[in-house]
């Protein structure tokens, strides 16, 4: 009756926490469809989805349609992404924050305060320019985005950018509140959700151009077929594992040597999942909107080269990929520490020494895991990309989008599960527990 009891509580903790989940992200996406104080949306949304195969496609797509309808979230999580990317990389090089990551729990709080601070002034930042640039923009039928005079628009520029840095701080503190209290990682989950509100449009989009017969309809079914083989790739590469092959051995009560119990070190392929894309996708957004919202030349010139499937943005967006890849797998998974580990455990890979030659082995096995998962990302992330721009396209379809959605998608369902065997499991022991006492009774 007892352990009824407790599954029923498991089974309700999860649906609260994954209720709370879908009631931050409801909220988010309702802020979506909130405008800017000041700016008519509809001209706004007009304008934007004019220039929607540039970066603003891109910068668009990761903000659920925010930027293109210029809501209170149009700016929505990515300068709490660039933030986090900034200080990942500080971290390396600053003692004083690379003090602070060793301290635990406490170093880290205090890093995550710092990088919220560096959100707000990115967000002032990219305020300040996107404001400025829609006060000086014109429509094709000769009308301006904004029609205030001189101390109107200084006014204008005040309230976006309060307006903005009050949504972006929102949406960052919406996503805390998923990772601490709901399933899954909050920004994640925030730009999964962005990414899946433009499906039913686009499918929309499609279907479409194939009436009026702008795409051809073989076209349409290939471009179909090869999204469902990008999306079973995604998931075969996102589950696959590399494992390191590990020996117990266990004394008898006799002193001698029992036969050794085997297991494996997994290693997932993809280890850093969809973090590389996303941070490359950030760092590369940063610039090229700061380009589109400014009249200096070199940055014009700059956010020509940075156009999305074109040859300099590629080049940049897998080295960028490349990158985060290694980097951020040096930073989660340490060797020496996972060797130390099974050193305590009298655990031991075969033919090799304990200690250190342990560690530089799981460091070798490692790097080479992050060449095909390199590999991997980029041809996801850079082909679909080619293919649309190949057949002319004209709607944004990207590896990114599909990577984030799945790699998301499988990591909330693992936590899912994981927290239901850990529920079953503490539920096991209570009923051990109860049935000892009774057995003393």
């Amino acid at each position: 009756m007892s352990q009824s009891t407790s599954d029923n509580k498991s089974t309700n903790n999860l649906k609260s926490k994954i209720l709370f989940t879908l009631i931050c992200l409801a909220i988010y996406r309702i802020g979506v469809h909130i405008p800017t104080p000041g700016v008519d949306g509809n001209a706004v949304s007009e304008f934007f989805n004019s220039q929607n195969r540039g970066i603003f496609g891109l910068f668009n797509t990761f903000t659920g349609g925010a930027l293109s309808q210029f809501s209170i979230f149009a700016l929505g999580i990515m300068p709490y992404i660039s933030a986090s990317i900034i200080f990942q990389l500080l971290t390396s090089a600053i003692p004083f924050l690379e003090s602070l990551k060793k301290e635990g729990e406490t170093g880290r709080k205090k890093i995550t305060q710092y990088t919220k601070y560096a959100t707000i002034v990115l967000a002032v930042i990219q305020g300040y320019g996107i404001s400025s640039w829609l006060s000086s923009q014109v429509l094709p039928d000769g009308r301006l985005l904004i029609t205030s005079g001189t101390l109107g628009i200084y006014y204008f520029k005040l309230v976006t950018i309060i307006t903005l840095v009050a949504g972006t701080s929102f949406v960052m503190w919406l996503g805390d509140q998923i990772s601490e209290r709901g399933i899954g990682n909050g920004s994640s989950m925030i730009i999964f959700t962005g990414i899946a509100s433009s499906i039913p449009s686009a499918s929309q989009h499609l279907f479409d151009l194939i009436k009026t017969k702008e795409i051809n309809f073989m076209v349409a079914l290939l471009l179909l077929a090869f999204m469902v083989a990008v999306i079973f790739a995604v998931i075969y590469m996102e589950v696959a594992q590399r494992r390191i092959s590990i020996q117990y051995s266990q004394k008898l009560s006799n002193g001698g040597m029992s036969s050794q119990a085997t297991s494996h070190l997994p290693i997932k392929i993809n280890f850093p999942g969809v973090i590389p894309p996303i941070f490359a996708s950030s760092l590369l957004m940063f610039p090229a909107t700061l380009a589109q919202f400014t009249n200096v030349a070199w940055l014009k010139a700059l956010s020509e080269a940075i156009n999305p499937n074109g040859v300099v943005f590629n080049i940049i967006f897998v080295a960028l990929i490349i990158f985060f890849s290694f980097f951020y797998t040096d930073i989660v998974f340490n060797a020496d520490e996972v060797s130390e580990n099974l050193k305590k455990t009298g655990a031991f890979v075969p033919g090799i020494r304990a200690g250190k030659s342990t560690a530089d082995f799981i460091r070798y096995v490692l790097d080479r895991i992050n060449v095909l998962g390199c590999f991997y990302l980029c041809v996801i992330c850079i082909l679909p990309g080619l293919l649309v721009k190949g057949f002319n396209i004209p709607f944004q379809f990207g590896g990114t989008s599909l990577l984030i959605l799945v790699g998301v998608a499988i990591d909330t369902s693992q936590q899912i599960q994981s927290h239901l065997l850990s529920q079953k499991y503490d539920s096991f022991l209570k009923g051990t527990k109860i049935r000892s006492r009774r057995v003393q009774f």
